[in-house]
């Protein structure tokens, strides 16, 4: 298998500001997108971290694909809402404001909605949410995204994977953190798969004729990814569902493209445009906050406690694993694979930007 190389959290986040400054963006711009980068990685969603920066954001940045400058706008306000236009520049920049405004509109509101067109891809959807948490508030985010996954009883990619993140506060428990794709998997952790030489658990795409694979190569060359639940008979309508649903939110309602236009420039839409669409709510506008805190204290500590399937030691919270990775990877070095690492320095060479040097070798840690 390829080695596994580990490589300081700082030193990744201090490249990756080096590579987008170099390719004209604002540095304010550039630690926002870095920040968002880190945090998939050091979460463990290796497929939207780093990895992405010579796969997408490079080459868009220099083709003229993306505008570096990020002139996102307000387009639309009301007491509770708001809609931007990205600016066909970095998704993470115009997010990042998008759920700052929308945070500020509800310490006054009590609720906000924020909807983003002409955007690009954002990072994990969970960062936005997450911003939330220190406020007291309960966080929201969806985006859409290129098409990557067919519909029930489809042979093409129509959807997007179409991610839904919800950050929820407690009080001693750590928050609730759920982000997760409406597809079986992102289509990040098929390259992620691809380029480990790895073959892929049955039920996460078809190919090109709409049969199962396990072959990445498949998916990724004319196949498609498979909607939450997978085939029909283990009821992957439901994630079709759902993944039709973060698409109206992201694009029908925010103006953006749809379906199978994401990402898919034409006269009508000359950028990828896509859609995203956030929600903050303040917990004291519907209890007081300690109260609500003492209740999901109590409602996360009864699952955690409640009787544990055979061979099992702990039941998981959605986001502990990724607060825990995280403060493991801060510790003792992020993994990137060898083959990525070396991407990242040959794409940084090309721009006249230096990659770290790794700070040891990790064995492979399981999916």
């Amino acid at each position: 298998m390829p080695a596994t190389l580990l490589f300081r959290a700082e030193d990744l986040r201090d490249f990756m500001i080096r590579y987008f400054t170099a390719l004209n963006v604002p540095a304010a711009d550039a630690a926002v997108t870095a920040d968002v980068l880190l945090s998939a990685d050091l979460r463990g969603v290796d497929s939207h971290g780093i990895i992405r920066l010579y796969t997408y954001y490079g080459s868009r940045l220099r083709s003229g694909k993306m505008d570096p400058l990020t002139p996102y706008r307000l387009t639309h306000e009301t007491p509770t809402t708001l809609n931007f236009d990205g600016g066909n520049g970095l998704g993470q920049v115009v997010s990042y404001h998008a759920m700052q405004r929308c945070i500020e509109k509800a310490r006054d509101m009590g609720i906000a909605m924020v909807s983003v067109h002409n955007s690009n891809h954002y990072g994990i959807a969970g960062y936005y949410a997450m911003m939330a948490l220190p406020h007291d508030m309960i966080g929201i985010s969806f985006t859409n995204s290129q098409p990557l996954v067919a519909p029930t009883y489809g042979r093409t990619a129509v959807l997007g994977t179409n991610p839904i993140a919800v950050a929820v506060p407690a009080g001693q428990q750590r928050p609730y953190v759920l982000d997760m794709a409406t597809s079986i998997v992102p289509i990040g952790r098929v390259t992620v798969y691809d380029k480990a030489g790895k073959s892929m658990p049955p039920g996460w795409g078809i190919n090109p004729r709409g049969e199962v694979t396990t072959t990445p190569a498949e998916v990724l060359q004319g196949g498609a990814l498979m909607p939450l639940g997978g085939v029909d008979i283990m009821r992957g309508y439901k994630g079709y569902g759902l993944s039709l649903w973060v698409d109206i939110f992201s694009g029908v309602l925010s103006g953006a493209a749809f379906l199978a236009h994401v990402g898919h420039p034409s006269s009508a839409r000359p950028n990828a445009d896509v859609g995203h669409f956030f929600a903050a709510m303040r917990v004291d506008a519907f209890r007081p906050l300690d109260e609500f805190k003492a209740d999901m204290d109590a409602m996360l500590s009864e699952l955690k406690d409640a009787p544990k399937a055979a061979g099992q030691e702990r039941i998981y919270i959605h986001g502990e694993k990724e607060f825990e990775r995280a403060e493991r990877y801060q510790n003792e070095g992020v993994p990137l694979l060898a083959n990525v690492a070396e991407g990242l320095r040959t794409s940084a060479a090309e721009i006249g930007v230096s990659f770290p040097d790794p700070i040891g070798q990790a064995a492979e840690e399981d999916d």
